[in-house]
């Protein structure tokens, strides 16, 4: 079986959700009796992912605790601290990690909620170097990660960019393969170099790539997901995990 590894961002504490983040960082939030986290692992594992790097950062000790209790036969599930997760933002953080990002690898933010079958359909994509997980829907707003398209190409990626060339939003998951990973840990290497570059995202390395035309996208439209960004946001998810769409997901945590 080929190694399919999943790099998951999960060093900050969410502080749009306190006072329920005050001592637990976002990723250890539980809904619908599983912890965000769990969530994802589970579906990472059902979609044949074998190897999965945590990294975290605030309250590390829970984070491993609560590893040590997901572990199961048949995947490697490791932990990296971040001690900077302060004073930077997932720019630093997936600098801190660049070595993890090599063969075939998934990049996913610690608050995206996913499908196990969102995810084989990343994986079952036409191979890419760079692929950007992408949805569609009729209007976006600012807090929206969007995205311009050309056909399968990602041309611009971010939550400004000329609306007049918005196709899609980004939901927080990338799949490297081949040179893809060293391709990304170099334009994250060139922008932490920039002005501000600790308190940048990573998707700045990612827009670095699509203008230069190395990067492409996979659509997951209808499919199931969303993000836990907020208490609204955490409500809907709440509810999504409880839809019909979920079951599979469910099974695999069963």
């Amino acid at each position: 079986m080929q190694n399919v590894k999943a790099v998951l961002l999960s060093a900050g504490q969410g502080s749009r959700l306190l006072p329920l983040t005050k001592d637990k960082p976002k990723c250890l939030l539980e809904i619908g009796g599983q912890t965000i986290l769990g969530w994802q692992i589970e579906a990472l594992r059902a979609a044949g992912v074998n190897e999965i790097v945590v990294i975290a950062g605030f309250r590390h000790d829970l984070m491993e605790a609560h590893l040590s209790a997901l572990r199961s036969p048949g995947m490697t599930l490791r932990m990296h601290f971040n001690p900077f997760f302060r004073a930077g933002d997932n720019l630093s953080t997936c600098w801190l990690a660049g070595h993890e990002f090599t063969g075939n690898c998934l990049l996913i933010n610690g608050d995206t909620l996913f499908s196990a079958d969102l995810c084989r359909s990343l994986l079952k994509a036409r191979a890419q170097a760079i692929t950007v997980t992408v949805d569609h829907k009729d209007s976006y707003d600012d807090d929206d990660m969007k995205v311009s398209l050309d056909g399968g190409r990602l041309l611009d990626i971010g939550k400004t960019i000329d609306p007049h060339t918005v196709s899609g939003e980004a939901i927080g998951m990338i799949r490297f393969m081949g040179q893809g990973g060293e391709m990304f840990r170099r334009a994250v290497d060139h922008q932490i170099r920039t002005e501000h570059g600790l308190k940048k995202w990573y998707l700045s390395a990612v827009q670095e790539l699509a203008r230069q035309g190395q990067t492409h996208a996979h659509s997951i439209s209808g499919m199931v997901w969303g993000e836990v960004d907020d208490h609204k946001d955490l409500r809907m998810a709440t509810e999504m995990v409880s839809d019909p769409d979920f079951l599979s997901l469910k099974a695999a945590v069963a």
